[in-house]
């Protein structure tokens, strides 16, 4: 039977006071997005009057609805490719022992060396060309290709530890490279598959400097965008930006409430893997 030590009381107290440390950026940003215009109180102070005016302002006046479904769009297509493409990318490169498959690898870690950054003119240029320019399409085949190296990378590390005999017995069944890979290497993928989805996920869906480059002018934002109209060069209406943040945050939320056990044994099991 397990007693209760001074060294379990330290790891509760270390472990309550993490607690705190995370909490405390949630509690600052619930209690500022509930407070009033009126109110001048410190932020660390609780709203003694708290008001969900704040939500339905910030809801309207950003056009929250429509940037909840524009980044759900980017979002979920941008995994959807950035998963498939990965996948399928990185196959070859795991189970290939010719020379040109470990250049190519290289090549595709190489794709994480470069910053975005250096990139950021030409690709506008050339969405600017494409016509894409206004239109989400532009921010899934820039998350797309960005995305990609990093995503092969974590796929290739994990198909090299999936022994390759289930590939073989395939074979001996007769399926070929492209069926043996959907029906019996992809499904053995689902735990770095969950790490990839999460990873790229959370950052496409929080993602401000694209969006704000290839969306600027045009009616369809994504939320951080349409959150960033309540900053002016001046003034800035910090309450309502408070509450389109603790908005934004609910689809996320719910996701991960609707998929809390697959989506930490799928990230517990990809970086395991």
């Amino acid at each position: 039977m397990n007693r209760y030590t001074k060294r379990t009381l330290l790891l509760e107290a270390a472990m309550i006071a993490a607690g705190l440390v995370f909490a405390f950026p949630v509690y600052i940003l619930v209690n500022l997005s509930l407070r009033g215009d009126g109110d001048t109180s410190p932020a660390l102070a609780p709203t003694m009057s708290p008001t969900l005016a704040n939500y339905a302002d910030a809801w309207r006046a950003a056009g929250l609805s429509a940037a909840i479904v524009n980044s759900a769009i980017v979002a979920v297509v941008s995994l959807l490719v950035i998963v498939l493409v990965s996948a399928f990318a990185a196959y070859p490169l795991a189970r290939g022992t010719a020379r040109w498959s470990r250049w190519a690898y290289l090549l595709f870690a190489l794709g994480l060396m470069l910053p975005a950054q250096l990139a950021l003119i030409p690709l506008y240029q050339s969405m600017r060309d494409l016509g894409l320019l206004g239109s989400v399409w532009s921010l899934i085949l820039f998350y797309s290709g960005l995305q990609v190296p990093f995503s092969v990378f974590l796929y290739a590390g994990f198909m090299r530890g999936i022994p390759a005999e289930y590939e073989e017995a395939a074979a001996i069944d007769g399926c070929g490279p492209i069926r043996t890979f959907f029906s019996v290497v992809f499904p053995l993928l689902r735990p770095i598959t969950g790490t990839v989805a999460i990873l790229n996920g959370i950052f496409v869906w929080n993602d401000f400097l694209t969006p704000l480059l290839y969306l600027s002018g045009s009616t369809q934002q994504t939320i951080p965008v349409a959150i960033f109209q309540f900053v002016g060069q001046y003034a800035a209406d910090w309450h309502l930006v408070f509450a389109g943040l603790v908005i934004s945050s609910i689809p996320v939320l719910a996701v991960y409430f609707l998929m809390q056990k697959r989506i930490i044994q799928g990230f517990a099991g990809g970086l395991k893997g």
